[in-house]
């Protein structure tokens, strides 16, 4: 005699696979929100389908947000393209016990500039380890099509994955000392601090002052910095707090009075080589809901 499962059963077993269907949703997508949306869309359609033909339960939960991401990447990609200045992913703090805290803001980024299914194929094998069988039967394609596709996807980003992950401790004292140094306007210290070709990232979403390209370069970067220590010296910064953000050093602030602001920094070879500053409220939303807890 086959048993049926209740209700309260089904959501239990959904539940404890919410936090990685999540993690999944959102390092293909970059947008918290819309991760959530996947996700709550997928527990749906589990809640309308016969339980007792589903051998496999996180296959089968796997499949459904790999193939409602890959449905809204097609529109996601039109809204990039006609984003107001710098796109970056949702800032996320992140634990250190994350199982693919591998994942940083600027292999994310490379993410970005990949097919769909090669984006898809990359994450389900090389970072939630899941076989190229199940991926085939994902995607719709064949098991060496998807190899394929991941080997593609893996030569694009090497160069994006963190050759040396900074510790932790180390990490934070970096963000502690950019930030002190950008806030009072200590150029010297923060020559020191910058690899010769770094890079400024800033997203507003056209929604808060941000600079509308990249600034590129250490000299470039500097005279930023040096009209920012104007803006400092108005209003101070508030530090809320130094974590790790998308998996990178960094610290949450606010700016301003009032504008909500994450920094990340990439750091390689002791020198920081990118700077990724989020402050489109939209996106710092998740965060807000911390801060202010």
């Amino acid at each position: 005699m086959t048993h049926r499962k209740s209700g309260s059963d089904i959501d239990d077993r959904f539940q404890s696979l919410r936090p990685s269907l999540l993690r999944l949703a959102y390092r293909m997508l970059g947008s918290v929100s819309e991760a959530e949306d996947i996700v709550q869309e997928a527990f749906l359609r589990w809640h309308g389908t016969d339980q007792s033909a589903i051998r496999e339960p996180d296959a089968y939960l796997r499949r459904i947000v790999s193939r409602l991401c890959l449905d809204h990447l097609k529109s996601a990609r039109h809204r990039r393209e006609t984003y107001m200045g710098t796109w970056l992913p949702d800032p996320v703090q992140q634990p250190p016990a994350d199982d693919v805290e591998d994942v940083t803001l600027p292999l994310m980024l490379a993410l970005e500039r990949l097919s769909p299914l090669e984006r898809a194929a990359f994450l389900l094998h090389d970072v939630f380890g899941v076989s190229f069988d199940e991926i085939a039967e994902t995607l719709g394609r064949t098991s060496e099509s998807c190899r394929q596709l991941a080997s593609r996807a893996r030569a694009h980003v090497r160069l994006d994955r963190p050759r040396f992950p900074v510790p932790r401790d180390v990490g934070l004292q970096y963000a502690e000392a950019f930030f002190d140094a950008s806030r009072n306007g200590e150029l010297h210290r923060l020559r020191e601090m910058l690899s010769t070709d770094v890079v400024v990232y800033a997203d507003g979403g056209g929604k808060v002052p941000t600079t509308s390209e990249p600034v590129i370069g250490i000299d470039d970067v500097l005279e930023l910095h040096v009209s920012l220590a104007r803006l400092f010296a108005k209003t101070r910064s508030q530090l809320v707090r130094y974590d790790f953000i998308n998996g990178l050093p960094g610290f949450i602030s606010i700016e301003q009075g009032s504008i909500l602001q994450s920094t990340a920094l990439h750091i390689e070879d002791e020198k920081i080589v990118a700077v990724y500053v989020t402050r489109n409220p939209e996106k710092l939303q998740p965060l807000r809901n911390i801060v202010l807890q």
